[in-house]
């Protein structure tokens, strides 16, 4: 039996940090710019943000599980080892679920969304990105950090939020951007080079991709348009013939090979059913794909829209973002760095380490984090039962701002969070204002880079004010 493929779930993040683009010629000279960009914190890599955005996408699913993870950046985390499975473990899918990187170049996160709408099962295709540029380059202001994960499958796996009507692909040779392995930072070709490159390749897809759906141009309701090559996206975007949707250029910037699933998150947020959205984005080539939102969309959003995350936020200055991004070096904490982490503890711990998952005891009733063979208030030895807690929220039962300890921001807010239903442990805080954190507040897990020794990342969770 033909089933329709289609989006079962998505979502998307957007960091707290936001770097306005005055800050920059403020400190650098120049034209002032304006706006925002989305600026990953200090604890956020590609591999904390796909899990971010991939939590979201699963939390409106009730559960229903991917039978494949796919996650694709052009800033991973690790070379050699598969970033993928951090992510896989953070949310906890089964050994069985292989979990895949797609990297390389911005392409690969749209082909990778492509090749989860034809295939089969359910994939789950996670697109994270932290853009850097030369202080005063393009990207510098230009570029943005955000992660989203989109969920794809058949209608046999559940109601579509949207269904996957077909698309079409164009590919050409020709080198507008670039970036050498050990480069930090991507070079560019002359603008004009790259559109003249470019429109063509988009007029032959958009052409090729309504034929293939058997629409036209009046029944696209509005259209994505993305590319890391600014002025080629604008003259093709134009030369589309249907409205085209907010690049959110101005207030999180261009996110790389994050940016085709954070847009069309954006687009599905505020989506009528039957409405047909196409997505063409400029990689290396053309590629589009078209959908058709449906009558589940409204019940299927996830909790955090787009929008919503932009609205909430704070600045960072531009001298601490650019100390974050390892591009202005400053005095080091006076105490002496962490010690490499054990890959062969993590291992043993991956429930605790990756997963948040805790212990409560079966005679007692009480949640011990981290788990524990032995109960606190007595009772017998590994009598416990797994106490998930990544999805928990809880309270701050007191806190104390440490100047000392090492971090890459200081000072580190550690607080003791009381659990709802059960649980308490010391905690560190993160996306916080030190000034504003006060007993009582309310707060929500998130998975975040402790630190890096050794070339080794140190993962764990952190807790966040609610709703950020």
């Amino acid at each position: 039996m033909n089933t329709t493929r289609g989006i079962l779930a998505y979502g998307a993040h957007v960091p707290y940090w936001r770097l306005a683009r005055s800050e920059i010629a403020s400190v650098m000279g120049g034209a002032t710019g304006h706006g925002h960009r989305a600026v990953a914190s200090f604890d956020e890599d590609t591999t904390t943000m796909g899990v971010a955005a991939a939590r979201r996408a699963l939390a409106t699913t009730s559960g229903t599980a991917p039978d494949a993870l796919w996650f694709s950046t052009v800033a991973p985390a690790y070379l050699d080892k598969t970033n993928a499975t951090v992510v896989h473990a953070a949310l906890r899918l089964d050994t069985s679920t292989p979990a895949l990187d797609f990297g390389g170049a911005q392409r690969s996160a749209v082909g990778a969304l492509r090749a989860g709408l034809t295939g089969p099962g359910r994939t789950l295709v996670v697109a994270s990105d932290i853009r850097i540029g030369l202080p005063t380059g393009p990207e510098d202001g230009g570029g943005g950090d955000a992660a989203a994960a989109i969920l794809t499958g058949s209608s046999d796996d559940g109601p579509l939020l949207a269904e996957y009507l077909g698309g079409a692909s164009t590919t050409g040779e020709f080198t507008d951007r670039w970036r050498t392995p050990g480069s930090a930072h991507s070079r560019t070709w002359e603008d004009r080079f790259g559109e003249q490159a470019y429109v063509p390749l988009v007029r032959r897809a958009w052409a090729d991709a309504l034929a293939a759906t058997g629409l036209t141009t009046d029944d696209v309701t509005v259209a994505v348009a993305t590319g890391l090559h600014d002025r080629a996206t604008r003259k093709a975007a134009a030369g589309l013939g249907v409205a085209v949707a907010d690049d959110r250029s101005a207030t999180v910037g261009n996110t790389g090979a994050a940016h085709p699933a954070l847009l069309l998150a954006d687009v599905l947020d505020d989506a009528e059913a039957g409405a047909v959205v196409a997505l063409v984005v400029l990689a290396d080539g053309c590629e589009v794909l078209l959908f058709r939102a449906t009558d589940a969309l409204p019940v299927g959003r996830p909790d955090h829209s787009v929008a919503a995350q932009l609205e909430g936020r704070a600045d960072v200055t531009y001298a601490r973002y650019l100390s974050w991004r390892g591009l202005l070096e400053v005095q080091p904490p006076n105490r002496p760095e962490p010690n490499r982490p054990s890959s062969s503890a993590a291992l043993r711990r991956t429930d605790w380490k990756h997963g948040f998952v805790g212990a409560t005891d079966r005679t007692t009733g009480i949640t011990h984090l981290p788990p524990s063979r032995v109960g606190i208030a007595g009772g017998e030895l590994d009598d416990m039962d797994q106490a998930p807690m990544a999805d928990v929220t809880g309270t701050i039962a007191t806190f104390t701002v440490d100047h000392l300890v090492y971090s890459q921001s200081p000072p580190v807010v550690f607080a003791v969070v009381d659990f709802d239903g059960g649980g308490r442990m010391p905690i560190e805080l993160t996306d916080v204002d030190t000034a504003m954190v006060a007993i009582g507040d309310r707060v929500e897990m998130t998975f975040r880079r402790m630190f890096t020794a050794d070339g080794l990342h140190n993962y764990f969770w952190k807790a966040r004010p609610v709703g950020g």
